[in-house]
């Protein structure tokens, strides 16, 4: 009688496990399908998934949530579908990218704002310890800019790792072309501290002279 017990409790565990597996596989298939929707922009798939129950917030092997795949991609429609359904702009990948922080470092000012009006914040920063609006000043990227800039509460005058806020990388990695230009007269008319200098002491319209960047000097002036 002892040894019928123990086999049936052995089957019992057995069955267990067995029901047990596929749950988990299917579980890292649904992680894999996710992103691999994501990767071919299957709207129409994602919105099946998403429907079902799948994760918005999922992420893939280098911590990249969906949105931030899709924002990576410049996949506009995708990261929109995203961020309806509740995915966060927020979330940072391990080497600290966010979705709005990279939105706004390539210039993506359709998503910047799809971002900005789903709770994006302003103090979660990249691996230079910068905001969304330096690099988009470095690149030159106008639009993007003139949005952050006229956000309220947005830290125009952040200060990055290596010293230096939005103006100062306007000016400093900028050309001195007409959209830095611009750049320098937005940041200006949105409250940038033209005074705060680098970690050298050397303020923006010192290195806009060095650079002679004469347009941008006068606007500093």
């Amino acid at each position: 009688m002892k040894t019928i017990l123990l086999l049936l409790l052995a089957g019992m565990f057995a069955s267990c496990n067995a029901n047990d597996q596929p749950v988990t596989n299917e579980m890292n298939m649904r992680q894999d399908n996710l992103i691999e929707l994501v990767t071919k922009n299957d709207l129409e798939g994602m919105k099946k998934a998403l429907a079902a129950g799948a994760n918005v917030n999922t992420r893939d092997n280098r911590g990249r949530t969906l949105l931030l795949l899709a924002t990576i991609d410049k996949q506009t429609a995708m990261a929109t579908l995203l961020a309806e359904n509740g995915a966060d702009a927020n979330l940072q990948d391990d080497i600290h990218d966010s979705p709005f922080l990279y939105a706004g470092a390539t210039g993506q000012t359709e998503l910047v704002k799809i971002f900005l009006a789903r709770g994006a914040r302003f103090d979660i920063f990249n691996r230079y310890n910068g905001t969304a609006l330096i690099p988009a000043c470095e690149r030159g990227h106008v639009e993007t800019v003139k949005v952050l800039v006229g956000t309220k509460g947005f830290p125009v005058n952040h200060v990055n790792r290596l010293g230096w806020t939005a103006l100062m990388e306007a000016i400093v990695l900028g050309n001195g072309s007409k959209k830095y230009q611009e750049i320098v007269q937005i940041l200006k008319d949105g409250g940038a501290d033209v005074g705060i200098p680098d970690h050298d002491g050397v303020t923006p319209l010192q290195h806009a002279r060095n650079r002679g960047f004469a347009e941008i000097v006068k606007i500093l002036e």
